[in-house]
């Protein structure tokens, strides 16, 4: 019968050893996100902050790099919820939390936070920035949403129903949560590298103001106003306006909306583009018409003798200058030049060309000549004075007015083939 235990082993370690394996489980616990409350917070000259993270029966102390100290709110007495590392410090022998994101807890630090991150906004002139106008037939169209099917369902029968088929660039990611923020912005990067992308929009459905805080990022604001192409928000519902939609170029309450506004109609594209080439075939007819009037009203021996006189008028006045100037050998030379001068030679060739251009012109006008046309078996339908081009223009029981080489013709739609 054994009176003593035997003890258990031992491990035999260096303090360095021991210090190496506490570092090595530490980080082996991952990021963690936790929740506490800031107490004692100071800033180092370098940037870093340290605070303590207390509960009601613990603490631990918490460190910001200076790199992240714009997502990371640290007031003395505030909830907050901490996004981080746990480290081992073995100068300090000391586990702290190796923070990434600060982000408050309760509707009053939230509020408080919020107003922080504006006043920031509207002091770097982001709030009253011109707003980018939205291209109205975009190579492409960027959205970022959650991976939640229902955002990026409504975006797809939006466009299912206004032109099927639009070329559209989805990217999901997280957009609530720790990181939320830093996901969505690199979304929003990575969619503006894509040349095609014209318009971005930012998509998410509805969510209490903690859900919704991703959206409120100052560093996601910062690259909405930096983006090389427009960007358009649909966060929440209604009632949701977090900051980005202060900043966003246009805003819209659902995501339906947006992409509504964003995707073409692709049955008003074409009504539009019909309008545009009937109004061009008018315009052509009106300026032939008016051409062959002109042409109709011209003389040509007037205009040519009109250039005549007007020569001549000139040639005196000259003639009288000459002799005011000198009244000796200048003037006798000037009458020497003058009587070599052929008055009519130079514009009689002068007449042979324009007599010549005038029938080339004639020619042109006579080629292009609509009746020409009609002349070989051709009609020009007009319904209510515009030209029909397409069965699509009439329906039965409509007019028509039907002009030939020679008349005109009254007839009626019976139908379309």
């Amino acid at each position: 019968m054994t009176l003593f235990p035997e003890p258990a082993s031992v491990r035999r370690l260096s303090l360095v050893r021991l210090s190496s394996e506490l570092a090595r489980s530490a980080a082996g616990l991952g990021r963690v996100s936790v929740e506490g409350e800031v107490v004692r917070p100071r800033t180092l000259p370098s940037g870093r902050t340290w605070f303590t993270l207390r509960d009601r029966a613990a603490q631990i102390s918490v460190t910001v790099p200076g790199g992240r100290a714009a997502r990371a709110r640290v007031v003395h007495g505030e909830r907050v919820a901490v996004t981080a590392s746990v480290s081992y410090s073995p100068e300090r022998g000391q586990l702290f939390l190796a923070a990434e994101e600060v982000v408050p807890v309760g509707a009053g630090a939230i509020a408080a936070h919020l107003a922080d991150v504006r006043a920031r906004l509207a002091a770097a002139g982001l709030l009253d920035r011109p707003r980018r106008p939205l291209p109205a037939l975009p190579a492409a169209v960027g959205v970022v949403c959650g991976a939640d099917a229902a955002v990026r369902g409504d975006i797809e029968s939006v466009v299912a129903d206004r032109f099927p088929g639009y070329p559209v660039r989805f990217a999901e990611v997280s957009v609530s949560g720790p990181m939320a923020a830093d996901s969505i912005a690199s979304a929003l990067r990575a969619l503006q590298g894509d040349p095609d992308v014209e318009v971005v929009i930012l998509a998410r459905g509805g969510g209490d103001a903690a859900q919704l805080l991703p959206f409120s990022d100052e560093e996601l604001c910062r690259a909405i106003g930096a983006a090389r192409v427009p960007v358009v928000t649909a966060i929440g519902h209604e009632g949701d306006r977090p900051l980005c939609d202060e900043v966003a170029d246009l805003r819209f309450p659902t995501p339906s909306l947006a992409a509504a506004a964003v995707i073409p109609d692709r049955r008003g594209l074409q009504a539009r583009l019909e309008d545009l080439a009937a109004r061009a075939g008018s315009a052509v007819d009106a300026a032939s018409v008016a051409a062959r009037q002109r042409v109709a009203a011209a003389d040509p021996s007037a205009a040519l003798d009109a250039a005549l006189v007007l020569a001549r008028g000139r040639m005196d006045a000259a003639g009288r200058r000459l002799l005011m100037a000198d009244p000796g050998r200048r003037v006798t030379d000037a009458a020497r030049l003058l009587a070599r001068i052929d008055r009519q030679s130079g514009m009689t060739h002068r007449l042979r060309r324009a007599r010549a251009q005038l029938a080339d012109r004639g020619r042109t006008l006579h080629a292009l000549d609509p009746a020409r046309v009609l002349q070989r078996g051709y009609a020009v339908v007009r319904s209510g004075g515009a030209v029909v081009r397409s069965a699509q223009q009439v329906t039965a029981g409509d007019p028509l007015e039907v002009e030939l080489a020679e008349g005109r013709l009254d007839a009626v739609v019976r139908g379309q083939a």
